[in-house]
């Protein structure tokens, strides 16, 4: 299976990295395509122009590759920090950017998209891994818990991706190296499950 992971967090020696590094391993072992794009490292441009806004507007050549892998990924995994219960700017950016009409979702013919999108995102499962410094009991009483909703419902269910895993590790400031190996056996284990080997 070819599977896409984009990673936004700005610290070379990060937990984020770290995940994103056990998914590869974990997902090469498997014998899986992997094309990761580390967003920071790259530079990539969060922001959307307004000639970008329309269905089947031209984009930029970067932004254009990136639709086309998610286009063909089969699998989708995604690595973030929880920041004021949102994505960083520059990876909500790429969702501005990426997931376009056309590339990721479409209206029925004659709909003025206020209507059902129709998903077009041909990922079977999708991924995510986000990490936290809020106790996981404070982030659902007083917070609610948005980035389940925001990627589960608002992102991944309306494109078309039905499977979708999430875990969110915390409170990653005061973990111990213990704690953080056993958070990645957790990420080696959840994409084993997702994205098995070939048999």
């Amino acid at each position: 299976m070819k599977i896409l992971i984009i990673l936004g967090h700005p610290q070379k020696d990060s937990f984020n990295h770290a995940i994103t590094e056990t998914a590869v391993e974990t997902l090469i072992n498997n014998g899986h395509e992997v094309i990761v794009h580390d967003l920071y490292d790259e530079g990539f441009d969060p922001i959307l122009p307004y000639e970008e806004i329309p269905n089947g507007a031209e984009v930029d050549p970067a932004v254009k590759q990136h639709c086309q892998e998610i286009s063909e990924a089969e699998g989708i995994l995604i690595v973030h920090p929880n920041w004021w219960g949102q994505p960083p700017a520059i990876l909500k950016g790429w969702v501005d950017r990426v997931i376009r009409p056309g590339v990721a979702y479409e209206f029925e013919e004659g709909d003025g998209g206020e209507g059902v999108p129709i998903g077009l995102l041909k990922a079977h499962t999708a991924m995510v891994f986000n990490t936290s410094n809020t106790p996981k009991e404070r982030e659902i009483s007083v917070f609610g818990d948005p980035l389940d909703r925001l990627w589960g419902d608002c992102i991944f269910h309306f494109c078309g991706v039905r499977n979708f895993y999430r875990r969110m590790f915390e409170v990653v400031v005061t973990s111990t190296l213990e704690q953080r190996k056993d958070w990645l056996d957790e990420v080696r284990e959840a994409v084993n499950r997702y994205f098995p080997g070939r048999v």
